[in-house]
């Protein structure tokens, strides 16, 4: 399931519950500051940062960068990072740090620990780098996502005022303030309608043709790499009028994987079941559930009955 809808799809009350299947294919999806390079490649602002991979390269991305005020942010693929809990006990995969000598201790902390969030359950994930960025100070706070809408066939934009929070928690308590823009994937993502959006979710009268920007290019990026996904939480309005991404979570189709090389070259495995990992290497798709039971067959249908007689007896139950 795609991260940040799980719970909302499964609300039956909130119209955009039928704007991505239930499912879906497994998608490649890559770490956040592997998407904000992305971002960087289409001219999308985003907060400064670099990457690290050992506790002393923290130190040394911390004291490069221009502001002394930072964000360290566990790289894992799985979202509520922030309030999750590694396996050492330290809680909050998402932290500010004021030093280099901070950044430092926090990331001896997080590498090498498995990062446990709502969505990774008991087992967690490991925590393999860290991603160090320049803490900005924002006026507001929205929501932005493109997804693929299987009952218009095409790309379909969802936005919100209320950025920085669940999703899933905006579209069970204030379904409202979620706005949804269909787009003619034929004939792209058109300015004023755009524009329209950013008006209608709420961008600052100065930050509307700049919202509008951002819009357009991460359609562009959506199209040409094959996204299935691109979510933005929060998209900010920064204290000196700049639009910003904040975070970023990019999935990609892997039938697209013969043009897309270079984006699935970017593939984590370590974040992956390994069962998973094991089966794509022959081609096989492979769904990894609790138990030690193994179900193989050359249809969806076959699944439900485990010889003749009681596939017959379902086909009819039908």
């Amino acid at each position: 399931m795609i991260r940040g809808f799980s719970k909302l799809l499964q609300n039956r009350a909130y119209p955009i519950s039928k704007v991505v299947s239930k499912n879906q294919t497994r998608n490649l999806s890559i770490h956040e500051y592997l998407s904000v390079g992305l971002l960087e490649q289409y001219g999308i602002k985003a907060p400064k940062g670099k990457v690290a991979k050992t506790p002393q390269e923290a130190f040394q991305v911390a004291k490069s960068l221009t502001s002394e005020d930072l964000v360290i942010k566990a790289q894992v693929l799985a979202g509520g990072r922030g309030k999750g809990t590694f396996e050492n006990g330290l809680k909050g995969g998402v932290r500010i740090v004021y030093s280099p000598e901070e950044a430092q201790m926090f990331a001896e902390k997080m590498l090498g620990q498995k990062l446990i969030t709502k969505q990774t359950g008991a087992a967690g994930k490991p925590c393999n780098s860290v991603y160090i960025v320049e803490r900005e100070y924002l006026r507001r706070e929205y929501y932005f996502a493109i997804l693929m809408d299987r009952a218009t066939s095409g790309p379909v934009l969802v936005a919100s005022s209320q950025g920085g929070m669940d999703i899933e928690a905006v579209a069970e308590e204030n379904p409202e303030a979620i706005l949804k823009h269909n787009v003619d994937i034929f004939k792209g993502l058109a300015r004023e309608d755009a524009v329209a959006l950013a008006q209608k979710v709420g961008f600052s009268p100065s930050c509307v043709e700049e919202a509008a920007d951002t819009f357009i290019k991460l359609y562009k990026l959506f199209i040409e790499k094959d996204a299935t996904m691109v979510e933005i939480n929060p998209m900010a309005e920064s204290s000196n009028h700049e639009v910003l991404c904040m975070d970023a979570k990019i999935n990609f189709d892997d039938n697209a994987e013969f043009r897309q090389q270079d984006i699935q070259a970017l593939r984590d495995t370590t974040q992956e079941d390994p069962r998973e990992v094991a089966a794509a290497k022959f081609n096989l798709n492979y769904i990894g559930l609790d138990g030690n039971i193994g179900c193989l067959v050359n249809g969806a249908g076959l699944a439900y009955g485990h010889d003749g007689y009681h596939q017959t007896q379902w086909w009819r139950s039908c």
